[in-house]
């Protein structure tokens, strides 16, 4: 069930440059809230009515907190990253499907860029139930390295070589002869379609969120949706709603996805 509250801010600090780290104090949010999902960030500025959709990095369901980590691309997450402990900030959450985890299936854990926060609750939640290997995909930057560590195997892939495997995160997987029963991945669309590529072509089974601009974040305006081969119940139409039906879809279901997605 989701909420919409104003919760506090407990702490923020840029842990790279342009992406920054909150730790917000909530009500209801974060005893709800699962590997996968996604918070509704809504501006002060009235000007910006659509609220800024960031994936949920952390929780702590007993003290009532959640981490996002977010990257500063447009003039809402510039509000964002001027805010301070103790400020007030506007959320509706936990939004969105997390990921289903696989109790005794080996998982690989893949994110990419501003797709890694999630990986970091869902090592958590992973970590006391099977083997859990992370393979981080960066333009260069590093960023929750840290963090990913505390929950298993870390591999890193740069684009410039910088550190780790140079090339991709399908590079670095390959490199290092990571191998797994089930993956879960979050990131850019194109690194996603590759990975799908892999998971079907290696049999493995794959949990892909996908990443999408969102306005309302409830499945309402239909703003997010993808084309799929099967009619959606809600439209009666062949899409996808990505905030409501995902983010998070099996590869059974992308397989209803055509390929641009």
């Amino acid at each position: 069930m989701k909420h919409k509250e104003i919760a506090k801010v407990i702490s923020q600090e840029s842990i790279a440059t342009g992406v920054y780290s909150m730790w917000i104090q909530t009500k209801d949010i974060a005893a709800k809230a699962v590997a996968g999902q996604f918070i509704s960030v809504y501006c002060k500025d009235g000007a910006k009515l659509l609220p800024r959709p960031i994936s949920i990095c952390e929780v702590n369901k007993e003290e009532g907190t959640l981490r996002i980590v977010y990257r500063v691309v447009g003039g809402g997450t510039t509000e964002m990253s001027g805010y301070v402990s103790g400020d007030d900030i506007d959320i509706l959450g936990p939004l969105g499907n997390g990921f289903m985890q696989r109790e005794g299936k080996k998982a690989i854990l893949i994110g990419g860029g501003i797709g890694i926060p999630p990986m970091v609750q869902l090592g958590k939640e992973l970590k006391n139930i099977v083997k859990v290997q992370t393979v981080a995909g960066y333009r260069d930057e590093l960023f929750l390295t840290d963090e990913l560590e505390k929950n298993g195997d870390v591999y890193i892939a740069t684009e410039d070589g910088s550190a780790g495997t140079k090339g991709t995160v399908i590079d670095a997987i390959k490199a290092c002869a990571v191998t797994g029963d089930v993956i879960y991945a979050c990131g850019p669309t194109p690194m996603l379609r590759a990975i799908k590529e892999y998971a079907l072509a290696n049999d493995i089974e794959c949990q892909i969120s996908l990443e999408e601009k969102m306005a309302c974040g409830i499945g309402a305006c239909l703003g997010c949706v993808c084309k799929s081969k099967e009619k959606d119940h809600h439209t009666n139409v062949n899409n996808k709603r990505i905030c409501k039906d995902g983010p998070v879809f099996t590869k059974a279901q992308l397989n209803d996805i055509p390929p641009e997605y």
